[in-house]
């Protein structure tokens, strides 16, 4: 994540904030979060080589470095995270180092952990795997496989971006925010290309943003629509229309992918 890119979301996220009271508590954190992360890529930046590829292990100097860093990240969490975050960071926080720097280890390997230790571990280290993502070559891409060419992670958003007289979806990794284009009319779950099968819902209060649904896998996108709203942040406002996935949830559809919140 570039500064410039962190600036843009925490100012979408204080914007939203105002605009959206239901989600306010929510977004106030995403900020401390988006910022304690823009620091800890300064410093990683200066402190670890950067491997050539996203999908490189964690060393002991990467774990080291980094596992030095995590209990900053977690007293953070701890004193301003919602209820669920908080507490999973006052845990770890109790536990030894060398557990935290398992969890690390783990988090970076594994792609689809969601209990919140897994996702306060996927938070910390995300600023590394954009880092590396920004470092790494540009990997082709035949625009059919809905997991990241750089870390092989599912996608937490999409994005409709013009293109000639119509539009492009694009997906935005869950990790390390690499982007790339993917047909419309296909499931990124399942495959599924049936358009009966996948239905769009928007709601009045979110017109830009468009709920991708598939009856075949019974999951679920965002996307947000940047031909109906220019000054959207995918990331952001994939947040903070937090009343959509409680509307699909009780409709018996479960999220591809949780966002950096675990929501």
């Amino acid at each position: 994540m570039t500064v410039f890119h962190s600036q843009r979301r925490s100012a979408r996220a204080e914007e939203l904030a105002v605009q959206r009271p239901f989600a306010g508590d929510l977004l106030e954190f995403y900020v401390r979060l988006i910022r304690f992360q823009e620091n800890l890529r300064q410093q990683i930046e200066i402190a670890l080589p950067i491997p050539a590829s996203v999908n490189a292990s964690l060393g002991e100097p990467e774990l080291s470095e980094m596992g030095a860093r995590f209990a900053s990240f977690l007293s953070m969490v701890e004193a301003h995270g919602p209820q669920r975050s908080a507490a999973a960071s006052h845990e770890l926080r109790a536990c030894a180092p060398e557990f935290r720097r398992a969890l690390l280890s783990s988090a970076w390997r594994e792609a689809g952990s969601r209990d919140a230790a897994g996702l306060l571990a996927r938070a910390f280290l995300q600023p590394y795997a954009e880092l590396l993502r920004d470092r790494a070559s540009v990997r082709p891409f035949n625009g059919t496989d809905a997991f990241c060419s750089h870390c092989n992670r599912k996608p937490v958003v999409g994005v409709l971006r013009p293109k000639s007289e119509g539009a492009a979806r694009w997906l935005v990794c869950s990790f390390c925010s690499n982007e790339w284009e993917f047909r419309r009319l296909v499931c990124p779950a399942c495959g599924e290309e049936n358009d009966r099968k996948l239905p769009v819902y928007t709601a009045s209060d979110f017109d830009y943003v468009r709920m991708e649904c598939c009856e075949s896998c019974k999951t679920y996108l965002k996307t947000v629509d940047l031909t109906k709203n220019g000054l959207a942040e995918p990331v952001v406002d994939e947040i903070a229309s937090v009343p959509l996935d409680l509307w699909a949830r009780d409709r018996g559809y479960a999220k591809l992918q949780t966002n950096i919140l675990g929501l």
